[in-house]
């Protein structure tokens, strides 16, 4: 005879050896790509400070390198790492066991290989020029196909389901699962079919770069942060009322941001302030997210602590109030919108999105799920605290001093001082290329860390890897990255 707490840990063990080796790949192939996506970005800061560096070598002239940066950070690490949390998420929460793990891994390897070409074609001159639609336009198509094998078995499994409640979590999921395909799709096709007037592609490539992150790289933090928060601590999410608000906020205001960056430019009057309004507003779902899911992770402050799931995501949930705000200082019309228009305060705010924001809830999630698809606990605490320490430190500096440098150098093209523009931010650029060089020693740690563990190298135990010097237990119970605290998120009605 078997206990119902028995008989859902085999559930979930099914769940997760059915998924094993799709999830893993998409995690390992992701944090390759994120090292190399930084190696570019710092071969591109590096030549924004050295003109000269490089400048015998085509491929690797500025703007070739910068557009590969930002497309392997974009599509190699944030949409397979978005890939692997969001599937397992979803079978973990509808109960379900994957069928098609051969077909996920099958397109797993296609977008790997098509991501490959398009960085490949970026480097040998035939990109796009679109703002991250870099590459070439004929990818794009397959990209889409790709990802069909990978979301709609995910939706399919999600419709047959038991009937019973909807979490939150499934919210921002399903959601993220399905605004994808539009926002790609609408884009590749407005741009490159219906391209005829250039303002036009220029104020849907503005549109499309803010899409992607208030409705797939956002959402998919947030589904994570709210499966983590109470899957950790054993407490129920702080605030139903603020997930709902935040869910549907972010939906509606998310998809009228971006406009604000052709303010001036000879399109309809309306657009560039509906695109600012909504980008100022969009700070209230973001406020509220981080609001719920922090109340939450520190309700247990001995587990808060010890958890490098919590750890991580807690970072990447303050880097979601911060871009809030952040989002909201600089989109004011009239005001800081001038400023932060042409310069590269849009690169700090980028990082602090797709790296600050999602990337450091993502650490927290594969830091959470990795041990439960190999049945190995992570090798070192020492290495994943290296990772947390060196990646804050880098992103916080990055972030900042592109913001603020980046203003400086709004003033200067205001002021048509261009010279003085360029050698204000000057000592910014340096500073980030040296943030950007402890950002890739970090994710060295984790790569290498991630490999051992693929390769089921890892430690053989039943407490989780905690920071805090090993220890397992507190006055309260076991503390870290417990499997057992309930449904894991509040429930939507």
């Amino acid at each position: 005879m078997t206990t119902p707490a028995q008989n859902d840990a085999l559930v979930r063990s099914a769940i997760d050896r059915s998924l094993r080796h799709p999830v893993m790949f998409f995690f390992t192939s992701a944090a390759a790509w994120l090292a190399v996506s930084i190696l570019l970005g710092i071969i591109a800061m590096t030549k924004m400070v050295s003109p000269e560096f490089l400048d015998g070598a085509a491929p690797f002239t500025i703007g070739r390198v910068y557009a590969a940066h930002i497309t392997t950070l974009v599509y190699g690490w944030g949409c397979q790492a978005a890939f692997g949390v969001l599937i397992w998420l979803v079978a973990r929460l509808t109960r379900l066991e994957s069928t098609s793990s051969g077909l996920v891994l099958a397109a797993g390897h296609a977008w790997n290989l098509l991501i490959f070409i398009g960085v490949t074609a970026i480097h040998l001159g035939y990109g796009t020029g679109v703002p991250w639609m870099e590459m070439p336009k004929l990818v794009w198509p397959a990209l889409l196909a790709a990802y069909g094998l990978i979301a709609i078995w995910t939706m399919i499994q999600f419709r047959i389901r038991a009937t019973g409640p909807v979490y939150v979590t499934q919210w921002f999921a399903i959601g993220s699962l399905i605004w994808l395909p539009w926002i790609m799709g609408t884009a590749w096709f407005v741009i490159f079919f219906m391209g005829d007037n250039a303002l036009f592609s220029a104020a849907v490539a503005s549109w499309f770069r803010s899409a992607m992150i208030y409705l797939f790289f956002v959402p998919t933090a947030a589904a994570a942060a709210y499966y983590l928060a109470p899957k950790v601590t054993g407490k129920p999410v702080h605030s139903y009322s603020l997930s709902a608000v935040g869910f549907w906020a972010l939906a509606f205001l998310g998809p009228w941001t971006g406009f604000q960056k052709l303010t001036g430019a000879p399109i309809p009057y309306f657009l560039p302030y509906v695109g600012a309004a909504a980008a100022v507003l969009v700070g209230v779902p973001l406020i509220a997210i981080a609001i719920s899911t922090l109340r939450t992770m520190v309700s247990d402050p001995a587990r808060f602590s010890a958890s490098p799931s919590l750890r991580f995501a807690s970072a990447g949930i303050v880097c979601m109030f911060v871009l809030g705000l952040c989002g909201t200082l600089i989109n004011i019309p009239e005001s800081t919108l001038p400023l932060s228009q042409f310069s590269f305060s849009q690169y700090g705010m980028d990082i602090l999105s797709i790296y600050g924001c999602f990337s450091f809830v993502m650490f927290g999630a594969i830091y959470f799920i990795v041990p439960r698809l190999t049945r190995r606990e992570w090798l070192s605490s020492r290495m994943i605290n290296w990772h947390f320490l060196l990646s804050m430190y880098g992103v916080v500096t990055i972030a900042l001093l592109a913001v603020l440098g980046g203003l400086l150098h709004g003033q200067g093209q205001e002021s048509f001082m261009f010279e003085w523009s360029a050698t204000r931010a000057y000592p910014y650029q340096i500073a980030t290329l040296v943030a950007w060089c402890f950002v890739l020693i970090s994710n060295l740690f984790f790569f290498v860390h991630l490999l051992f563990m693929w390769a089921r190298l890892g430690r053989r135990s039943n407490h989780p890897t905690l920071l805090p010097h090993g220890h397992h237990d507190s006055p309260h119970g076991p503390v870290g990255d417990i499997d057992n605290a309930g449904p894991g998120t509040v429930i939507v009605h």
